[in-house]
This record gives structure tokens, sequence and C-alpha cells, in this order.
């Protein structure tokens, strides 16, 4: 072979292994509960006067709930009282936060026939974006100002509001209110019973019960019923008891997306087997990663 064409051949070759993706993988959590049931793709806590359903399924897990009043009455639901707790550490659901909302108005006159100059005036804007998060953006108003102009003004109004958090929530009879703050566990369980980027169609699962749970996790919730002083509680405790790393592969099908008798032009990748009692963490293998655990 020429050198020419060795070095191009080369050149080729590194070209291709820079570009190469990484492969994702996903390790999965399965659970088990205590004084819950599985009913309608939910887990389900009921006592007659709530019913309190989850669905853990997402990246990470979500340990949030939908709390539904079965009475005729309201029920307060004490969040300053109210914790999730995962093993053993406890962590609260009322954090006494502010949320604050501001908007801000210009109104600009001017007169005058010669040419004008351009003022600018900004000021920032802090509000809920779509995530429920604060966010603060800067607002030019522009106003035209005549240089011959003796009656050019600009005048700005502006309103805030400040939402406190609900340290008890008030929940009507028939009807729910939802609670989302925590994730269950963003970090893969490492063992050496696990291999970290198995091989499509590999499956090695690593089972527990509960006296060896590596995540053992549950809501503590406090509630009253109208203006009655008594103190309900609850916990719906649950624990992981099984883990596997899998790839995308076998993680996921391929196939088609369907609404109303039409499929979409692309295949798409969508999960097997979910279940509100279980929940996965995504993570990838970087090109030049050694390690098989």
């Amino acid at each position: 072979m020429r050198p020419l064409n060795l070095l191009l051949c080369i050149m080729a070759a590194g070209l291709l292994s820079s570009c190469a993706t990484t492969k994702v993988f996903y390790q999965v959590y399965k659970t088990n509960y205590e004084g819950l049931t599985k009913k309608d793709h939910l887990v389900v806590f009921e006592d007659e006067n709530c019913v309190v359903s989850y669905n853990l399924w997402g990246d990470g897990g979500n340990i949030g709930f939908r709390f539904y009043n079965k009475t005729d009455q309201n029920i307060f639901l004490n969040l300053d009282e109210c914790f999730y707790i995962s093993n053993g550490n406890a962590f609260n659901y009322y954090k006494n936060r502010v949320y604050t909302s501001s908007s801000a108005t210009g109104v600009s006159q001017s007169s005058g026939i010669s040419s004008s100059r351009s003022v600018d005036a900004s000021v920032s804007v802090t509000a809920l974006n779509y995530l429920s998060l604060l966010q603060t953006n800067s607002v030019t108003a522009g106003a035209s100002q005549s240089v011959y102009s003796s009656n050019s003004t600009m005048s700005s109004k502006g309103r805030s509001v400040a939402i406190n958090e609900e340290k008890i929530m008030c929940i009507p009879p028939q009807s729910s209110k939802i609670v989302a703050e925590y994730s269950i566990n963003e970090s893969p369980y490492r063992d050496c019973d696990l291999l970290r980027f198995p091989k499509n169609k590999q499956s090695i699962v690593k089972t527990f019960d509960k006296t060896n749970s590596p995540y053992i996790f549950s809501n503590l919730l406090v509630y009253k019923i109208g203006q009655n002083e008594n103190q309900k509680k609850i916990k719906n405790e649950f624990y992981v008891t099984e883990i596997s790393n899998l790839t995308k592969e076998t993680m996921s099908t391929l196939n088609y997306e369907r609404s109303c008798g039409e499929k979409s032009f692309e295949k798409q990748y969508f999960f097997k087997n979910l279940g509100p009692d279980a929940f996965y963490i995504e993570y990838v293998r970087p090109n030049t990663y050694k390690w098989e655990h």
C-alpha cells in the first residue's frame, strides 16, 4: 500500500472512532411495599378517608403522590409534618419558600417632526418558568425621542406578586391534589455481581429482601378532616428488591407511534414492561471507559 493511501486510511479510522457515539444503558429497579396494592396501573394506599396513589416510573424514580379526598369535608394535609424518608434520612415537604412573579409596562409620548434617537429602558422580570423554577430575564422598552421635541416623556409602572408556599394544603371533597418534590435515586448502584455494561439480551439481576435492600424509602403523611383536631398519620413504605443493568435494545422496543388509526412516519423506542412499582436510571458508556462493574 502506498504511503499516501495508508495515511488516508489511518486518518479515516481516527475520524470514525472520534465520532463514535456513546452507548446508552438503563439500570432498572423493582420494588416491593407493605400495606399498599397495585390498582389501575398505580400503587395505591386507601383508608376510609383518602386514596394516596403512586407511579414510581421515571428516570431517577418519582416518589410524588396524588392525594384524593373521599369524604364530604375538606381534608387538610399538614405539609410541615410530612416527610420523604430515604434510608433513614428525612426530607421536608414544606420548605417555607416564596415564589415571586413580577411584571412591568412602559408608556412613551413624543412630539416633533425632526430627526429622532432611541432611548431604551430595561427592567428585570422574575417569574416562574415552565419548570416551576424562578427565572429572571431582562425586558427592554424602547421610546422614540425627537431632538427638537420639548414634550417627550417615558413612564413605566410595575406589579409584583409574592406567593407563599402552602404550609397546610386544603383538599376539597371528592377531589385530589398532586405533591411532587423528590427523586428516589440518581446515581447507578455499583456491585461486583452486576455488569455495568452488559451485552444485548444479557440480563443479570441482583436481588434483595427488606433486610439487605440498598434503598428503603417512604412517605410519612399527616392529615386531619374538617375542624377535627385529631390528626391521622400514614406511612407508605417501599424497598428495592431487584436491580438489573440493561442495554437500550433490551430495555425498549422499536415501533411506530399510533394515534387515531394513524402511525408515525418513523419508528421510535418505547420502554417495555413498564410498572408503577419500578423506576430506572439512564446512563452511558464513554468510548474510553474500561471498568466492567
